[in-house]
């Protein structure tokens, strides 16, 4: 019987694979949260050396923590009936502690460091009990309380890193977000219960593939407003009208690119697959990638239209250059989960970049934005030039291909 009651909490088979509007709602928060993240990246402009390093390296984590935050909650979603009035009022709670993360994020790693990793453990730890216990006697409610357990022993080093020196505050973040993503690699393992893991878990493909390609596109709407917001708080020059324009296409050039084919085939592919959440699995670190790429590249665009033909400064290609660089190296990836295999104008254009970075450290920023707007353009062209006239490619993953064990009660 209890059982029976907790099971009312799973997504039915006539469930809609759609995204709910609670979930864009959520969403919102995570829009403030990596306009934060870009710019705390973009603030990191005019460092050099291990100052740069060092400041990528933070906002890197922050970011891999709201992340966690994100696609965990999406991945909840795609098990969980999401009208249910448990799911939403943990999604809302959710999204509540995500605009926490967002509005400390600027000040994480200094004095704003304790609210930070409070909302994220309320998240990591809470929520799953929360979800467990409405599950009641259900098999699957095990799978929550392996995940407030991991998340209970990685409290600790977050606690200590807000609550420590300044100078431990890294390390110890660094390991903890570590055991927070090695847990979730191995499904959150226990003594006597062993562990569950993601890729054999019963998911609604539909739904996480548009989770997915809705952050893609909420990545994008952040780099749209950092060059409406930066273009519209500078003198109009006719330069930095020309660098709005650059970078406006470059996004437009990273939207195209993306769904050619493989982006836009994601809930086909996620169906074709006997164990979607193996390929879903597989998708979240690719969109990681993607998302943090797009950030990146849109701090560029800020550099590029506050100063187009200021002197150059090499330590800009991290964002003008490096940005596009790891959304191509993304995008061979994305391609191989759907298709299994790789199309040559994503692995040329990296190439040609590869080669131009050296020469492009001695030019202008303005002239980095237009080789990289160029050789994305390449990329497009090719890209269309190859599909003409060819009927739409069937997806063919070689990730989740497996029959699903059966026998695994908590998936």
């Amino acid at each position: 019987m209890a059982a029976g009651r907790g099971a009312g909490l799973l997504r039915p088979p006539t469930s809609s694979g759609r995204a709910t509007f609670l979930e864009l709602f959520f969403d919102l928060a995570f829009v403030v949260a990596l306009t934060r993240v870009s710019q705390r990246f973009a603030g990191l402009g005019e460092d050099t050396g291990w100052t740069l390093v060092l400041g990528f390296g933070r906002t890197l984590l922050l970011f891999l923590a709201l992340w966690l935050i994100w696609s965990h909650t999406a991945w909840i979603t795609s098990r969980y009936e999401p009208e249910q009035p448990v799911i939403q009022a943990v999604v809302v709670g959710t999204m509540f502690a995500g605009l926490i993360m967002a509005v400390t994020l600027p000040r994480a790693m200094e004095e704003r460091a304790l609210p930070f990793a409070a909302a994220y453990l309320m998240v990591m730890v809470v929520r799953p009990l929360v979800i467990a216990a409405a599950l009641r006697g259900h098999p699957r409610r095990l799978v929550p309380f392996r995940l407030a357990v991991w998340a209970s022993a990685s409290a600790p080093l977050w606690l200590a890193g807000a609550l420590g020196p300044d100078d431990l505050r890294l390390p110890l973040w660094v390991a903890a977000v570590a055991v927070d993503y090695v847990a979730w690699a191995l499904g959150w393992p226990l003594p006597w219960l062993g562990a569950s893991k993601v890729a054999r878990w019963r998911i609604a493909g539909t739904h996480l593939a548009d989770r997915y390609q809705q952050m893609f596109l909420i990545a994008l709407g952040e780099s749209i407003l950092v060059i409406g917001v930066v273009f519209s708080g500078t003198d109009y020059a006719a330069d930095r009208a020309t660098a709005f324009a650059v970078a406006f296409a470059t996004s437009a050039l990273l939207w195209r690119i993306y769904f050619h084919c493989a982006g836009l085939l994601l809930t086909d592919a996620l169906d074709r697959v006997a164990m979607p959440a193996r390929l879903g699995t597989a998708l979240e670190r690719t969109h990681l990638l993607l998302v943090l790429s797009v950030l990146v590249t849109a701090v560029g665009y800020e550099l590029v239209i506050d100063d187009p033909f200021g002197r150059p400064r090499p330590n800009w290609l991290p964002f003008v250059v490096g940005g596009p660089m790891l959304f191509l190296v993304s995008r061979v990836r994305l391609e191989y989960e759907i298709f299994g295999r790789v199309s040559r104008s994503q692995p040329i254009g990296l190439v040609a970049l590869l080669l131009c970075t050296p020469a492009l450290a001695h030019w202008a920023p303005m002239v980095g934005l237009s080789v990289v707007a160029g050789v994305l353009a390449l990329v497009a062209l090719v890209d269309a030039w190859w599909r003409r006239g060819r009927p739409m490619e069937a997806p063919g993953s070689p990730t989740g291909g497996e029959k699903p064990d059966v026998g695994d009660s908590e998936a």
